[in-house]
């Protein structure tokens, strides 16, 4: 399930440059449609989660799956629509650029795709709760290998149907389809994973009330129902959360800095292609499979998730800093070392915060944390673009000092636990 829904997203990710400037837009009006996905999500995520905790998983990534089949309906349609100028721009900050009328429904299509967009912690606390303390970590890895398969597909499929005479259309029929394939895996082959939510089988139209049915049932104590729809300050409460979620908002901005710049990057200062761009992608992910699969199954078997957090990280800094320079070698270097960083960083991260707070908050942790991330994916992503603009492969080395912070994050993180455990020793009854 989320292979097929990773796959649908990068089918499009080394093309979105190259339709944004067809249609008259720049580096800046990338990175603001960019940043309508991320934006609208913080607002739809937490909803998404808490309401995943109360009526089931599944459901919730049925309805985010058809708002993101009509984000792409809604995408195809602006190719088919004439170029009609709806304003014209030129300023230092902005650059030069044309609003035409089928940006305008690109910039729709990303709001819709957005708001719906919280399957992610959804997911995420699907796995939560399917996971033990034995196998949590080796099923994050999973989920991400499946996550780099996905990338690794996606672009390089992107790159080859964009060569074909449909041009970047092909694509994004392509991701349609994908995302209607998503709902019907989801709604047919997905288990229920909330054991306190009521399972009505599989979905249909005609029973629209008896899917948003809410059942308390014997798993909740009254403790639980106390919490079944806990606020942002209570989860900030919980011992660790608050420097958890300031490590999920860096790394998003970091990475937002990253896919912002990147295509305009290729775009520009290295004259790729979207061929070029597609295999590039597609190598990253390549790596971060190798990663994320079979040596972060051993190595979570021997390191906890905090030291596999920190040698992520650094690996992330130094790859940002080998990004600024315009060697095909130096450049695969680095995406080589930024996989590999994210293949343990992220992955390890995901886990050792699905460890904290209790079981049947999970979706409003994951939701409210994926909200983190999308603040983070809203700035970047603009500041990604209008930075480029400017400094250009500077903002790489932004990049860099941002990992940098951290890992200095999750070192007092680790500092604090171990002087927790001094002054506060397990106490064994014999």
């Amino acid at each position: 399930m989320n292979f097929i829904g990773i796959l649908g997203y990068s089918l499009v990710i080394p093309i979105l440059i190259f339709i944004v400037t067809d249609l008259g837009g720049n580096g800046f009006i990338y990175g603001l449609i960019g940043a309508m996905y991320p934006f609208f999500q913080f607002i739809g995520a937490p909803i998404l989660g808490k309401l995943s905790d109360r009526i089931g998983r599944k459901k919730v990534l049925v309805i985010s799956q058809a708002g993101t089949f009509f984000a792409w309906m809604l995408f195809l349609l602006a190719f088919i629509l004439p170029e009609t100028v709806l304003w014209n721009q030129a300023t230092n900050l902005t650059g030069t650029y044309t609003m035409t009328l089928p940006l305008l429904i690109i910039f729709l299509a990303r709001i819709f795709d957005g708001f719906t967009g919280g399957n992610v912690s959804v997911a995420n606390a699907y796995l939560s709760d399917i996971s033990t303390d034995e196998d949590r970590d080796k099923n994050f890895g999973l989920m991400g290998a499946s996550t780099s398969t996905g990338f690794v597909l996606g672009p390089a499929v992107a790159g080859l149907l964009a060569s074909t005479f449909l041009g970047e259309s092909l694509p994004l029929m392509l991701a349609a389809a994908i995302s209607l394939l998503a709902i019907f895996i989801i709604n047919t082959r997905l288990k229920e994973s909330n054991p306190c939510a009521v399972d009505t089988g599989t979905l249909s139209l005609r029973s629209f009330r008896k899917f948003f049915q809410v059942e308390q049932k014997e798993c909740y104590d009254q403790s639980a129902e106390e919490n079944n729809s806990p606020t942002w300050r209570s989860i900030l409460s919980i011992p660790g959360i608050p420097l958890l979620y300031a490590v999920y908002f860096l790394t998003f901005f970091g990475f937002s800095l990253f896919y912002a710049g990147l295509p305009i990057y290729a775009n520009t200062l290295l004259d790729w292609n979207a061929t070029q761009l597609g295999v590039y992608l597609a190598y990253s992910s390549l790596i971060m499979i190798l990663v994320q699969g079979p040596l972060l199954s051993r190595l979570s078997k021997r390191f906890s998730n905090q030291p596999l957090i920190l040698i992520g990280s650094l690996c992330l800094a130094c790859s940002f800093i080998l990004l600024r320079f315009q060697s095909n070698f130096l450049l695969y270097a680095a995406i080589t070392v930024l996989s590999v960083g994210n293949g343990l960083m992220w992955p390890s991260f995901l886990s050792l915060l699905s460890k904290t707070g209790s079981k049947g908050m999970q979706g409003a942790i994951q939701g409210y944390g994926n909200s983190m991330g999308s603040i983070a994916s809203m700035f970047g992503l603009v500041m990604g673009g209008v930075l480029f603009e400017t400094l250009q492969t500077t903002v790489f080395t932004i990049g860099a000092g941002i990992f940098l912070i951290i890992v200095v994050l999750m070192s007092i993180h680790v500092y604090r636990k171990n002087n927790k455990s001094k002054h506060h020793p397990r106490v064994v009854n014999v």
